[in-house]
């Protein structure tokens, strides 16, 4: 039986040498990948409380959006900036080479509600904790955030330790 890192794609050398890419389209080229891939990470989404699944987008749209339906759970679309009509909550946070914003509307998260962050890669961490500071401010709690790669050499996980954070997925390198 295959596993899910089975169908990743390795490229070598990019976007630069000494680089392996993980390209994460091979899996969704797969039905069989692809099945497998949100199975995994819907049974981590399974295992803790939660009322609310976010994604970022755009990749946590796609692993979100069938593991939100398939536990019958609402699902909040976290988007760059500018992309979301009604009034919304923004956080900046840096890239390697500058700086992003994120924003989420300002009515998708109650008070008290229990959220999953999912994304599809975990690198430096930036973009999954500014999604979890805006779902702080709203009052939501973050439960849970679901990877289905980490690449464990750029150490996202440290920004991210006062969370409970898991990756299907585990590669040592950058």
């Amino acid at each position: 039986m295959k596993k899910v890192e089975d169908y990743v794609r390795s490229i070598p050398d990019f976007p630069e040498p000494g680089i392996i890419f993980r390209d994460v389209t091979s899996i969704l080229q797969d039905a069989d990948g692809l099945q497998l891939a949100i199975d995994e990470m819907q049974h981590f989404v399974e295992e803790v409380d939660c009322d609310v699944i976010c994604g970022t987008e755009s990749r946590g749209f796609i692993f979100g959006m069938p593991i939100a339906y398939n536990l019958h759970k609402p699902f909040v679309p976290i988007r760059k900036k500018g992309k979301l009509p009604l009034e919304t909550v923004e956080e900046s946070y840096d890239l390697e080479y500058g700086s992003a914003t994120i924003e989420m509307h300002k009515d998708s998260i109650k008070p008290g509600q229990k959220v999953v962050i999912i994304d599809d890669l975990i690198a430096t961490g930036g973009t999954v904790e500014a999604c979890a500071k805006m779902i702080e401010r709203l009052g939501g709690e973050v439960t849970r955030i679901v990877f289905l790669m980490e690449l464990a050499g750029l150490k996202g996980r440290e920004k991210l330790a006062k969370y409970d954070v898991k990756s299907v997925i585990r590669y040592d390198g950058k």
